[in-house]
């Protein structure tokens, strides 16, 4: 009784907190001083430290360690042991309703051999003593700027640990800890409502700054905050060289990014800047935004956000099952889902944000609602509501901790189309070879000039 106590003072503090959406300044000493690496009500990343009172969710005790990976070789499964406690399916889902999104429920009624492995819950997330350290010191520093749509004040990880807003937990998604290099397959497979399905193969390039150790607020402010990302097409052979060249920002109030594309065809480079927000995902068949890269990303100015609290949900999680090279793409993709056998779901608590768009701006989507998770701000179910405010799509990103460099990633992102039956599978790079975090490469690669010195037909 005692630990489910403590688990709901703390609870209803931090609610009470998010009773006010306007723009807020840093938050109390008192309440930043609830935030430690161990013997404290809240992890550094703001999350409630203590497990569940009913025991399905656990404590966090720091996490997986840190492993030695060879170039190339898959990580290896830390609970090979597991098995699952029970699956939800289309017969039973209404029992759980309380515990899935109304996208995830949709598939349920949709499918009926739709299902849900539910595995014991595992937290897993962990990183460097560094990044907690910064965030702890986010918590104290950090701001909304006037625009209440971008940061100011924080470093290296979540800006804000302890959110007041929407837009703030929103932001925890943008400045949440990120990779200093990778060079990664992020293949797209469009798959039909027949389940028939075809695969773009796709390299990415991305190296970011911004949770170097050293970093300060000053390393950030708006003048050095780029980051570069570089996409190509390696098939099918009509797509083939495409290219998209993103020189990013962390503060989009400060500057705005600077996008190019690459059309081998014409052997031209042109400026881009529709590629961003609504316009269509590369290889996605209409299936996805520009702006669902990564779960989301870019601006978050076309949307008011809400956060509406925080709440006990079956999210994807430790999908090793499914990031691994002992399976094919064809294993992994059905009609109307993918492989479930290859999920693995567990019970964790997230951050619920609603996001509406606001009037006077554009986008497909009229209503974003994500939910989060609490050790890493990583956003693990999205759902999306059409212009007549129907449920049009639900999202999800398969996470799992990248221990060789302590980093959250997701293994891929499956996008389905609740209204049409097809969906879109973002990163499945089981065939080919697993993400290289030892990647670095010099900013001079990353300007138009070098892209058109280095196109191919």
């Amino acid at each position: 009784m005692k630990n489910k106590a403590k688990i709901l003072a703390v609870s209803s503090a931090l609610v009470a907190a998010l009773s006010s959406f306007g723009v807020q300044a840093k938050v109390s000493p008192e309440d930043a001083a609830k935030l430690g690496i161990e013997g404290t009500p809240l992890t550094p990343s703001g999350a409630i430290r203590a497990g569940n009172a009913e025991g399905t969710i656990p404590a966090w005790t720091g996490g997986l360690p840190q492993v030695e990976l060879a170039k190339g070789e898959w990580l290896p499964n830390p609970y090979p042991d597991d098995k699952p406690l029970f699956t939800i399916t289309s017969a039973n889902y209404k029992q759980y309703a309380d515990k899935l999104s109304p996208g995830q429920q949709e598939m349920f009624a949709l499918y009926a051999d739709y299902k849900m492995n539910i595995y014991p819950s595992r937290r897993s997330a962990s990183n460097h003593p560094y990044v907690y350290k910064a965030a702890i010191e986010n918590a104290s520093t950090a701001e909304l700027t006037e625009s209440g749509n971008d940061f100011k004040g924080a470093k290296i990880a979540w800006a804000f640990p302890i959110p007041n807003n929407g837009a703030e937990a929103i932001l925890n998604h943008a400045t949440k800890v990120a990779r200093e290099g990778v060079h990664r397959w992020s293949n797209t497979t469009v798959v039909t409502g027949s389940g028939r399905y075809q695969t773009s193969k796709i390299t990415e390039e991305l190296l970011s700054g911004w949770s170097k150790e050293g970093n300060t607020t000053e390393s950030f402010d708006g003048e050095n905050d780029v980051f570069y990302f570089l996409q190509t097409v390696r098939s099918p052979a009509k797509k083939a060289g495409s290219v998209i060249l993103i020189l990013g920002v962390m503060h989009n109030d400060e500057h705005k990014r600077r996008i190019w594309s690459y059309n081998p065809g014409q052997r031209r480079v042109r400026r881009a800047p529709q590629v961003q927000y609504d316009n269509p995902k590369t290889g996605g068949d209409g299936l996805a935004t520009s702006d669902q890269l990564g779960m989301y990303n870019g601006n978050i100015d076309r949307y008011s956000w809400t956060l509406v609290g925080r709440k006990e949900m079956y999210i994807p999680y430790n999908s090793h099952l499914l990031h691994n090279g002992d399976i094919t793409v064809d294993q992994i993709i059905q009609k109307g889902h993918i492989n479930q056998d290859y999920a693995r779901y567990e019970l964790h608590r997230v951050w619920h944000v609603e996001g509406d768009l606001r009037e006077g701006t554009s986008h497909i989507y009229k209503k974003r609602v994500f939910f989060m998770d609490e050790d890493t701000w990583s956003i693990a179910v999205m759902d999306h509501y059409d212009k007549r405010d129907q449920l049009w799509r639900m999202s999800e990103g398969h996470l799992y901790n990248s221990t060789d460099i302590l980093v959250n990633n997701n293994t891929a992102e499956i996008h389905y189309d609740l209204q049409s039956g097809r969906y879109l599978a973002v990163g499945l790079d089981n065939e080919d070879t697993p993400d290289d975090h030892s990647f670095r490469s010099d900013p001079s690669r990353y300007t138009p000039a070098a892209l058109r010195a280095s196109g191919i037909r």
